[in-house]
């Protein structure tokens, strides 16, 4: 999938750095500690002052484990319908992505 956005970016003649980070911020909402693997990972792929391991920082702190946080909170209080509270979180992730990545560019590219 990411040869593939990569590929596309290519084309189009985008910047193309930030897909190596793109596992960090798929995995995030999803799990803390899958992330940070995914950081890890990144890191000894890539090497940790590399712009794809800066903006895999970036995108773990700019982010929230969202699944989790609804699983765990709203279920501690007895909240059962999160439908707009996923939507909400998920929207937001995008924007933690989305800023996080223009930041990396700001100040690493």
């Amino acid at each position: 999938m990411l040869d593939a956005l990569r590929s596309a970016l290519a084309i189009f003649s985008f910047n193309n750095q930030f897909v190596d980070a793109l596992p960090t911020a798929f995995m995030k909402p999803l799990s803390g500690s899958g992330a940070r693997a995914m950081m890890i990972e990144t890191m000894h792929l890539h090497g940790a002052d590399s712009f794809a391991g800066r903006l895999s920082s970036i995108v773990q702190g700019s982010t929230e484990t969202t699944f989790y946080v609804l699983a765990v909170y709203f279920g501690s209080v007895g909240i059962k319908k999160a439908r707009h509270a996923v939507a909400c979180g998920l929207f937001a992730d995008f924007i933690g992505i989305t800023v996080a990545i223009l930041i990396g560019y700001l100040f690493f590219a």
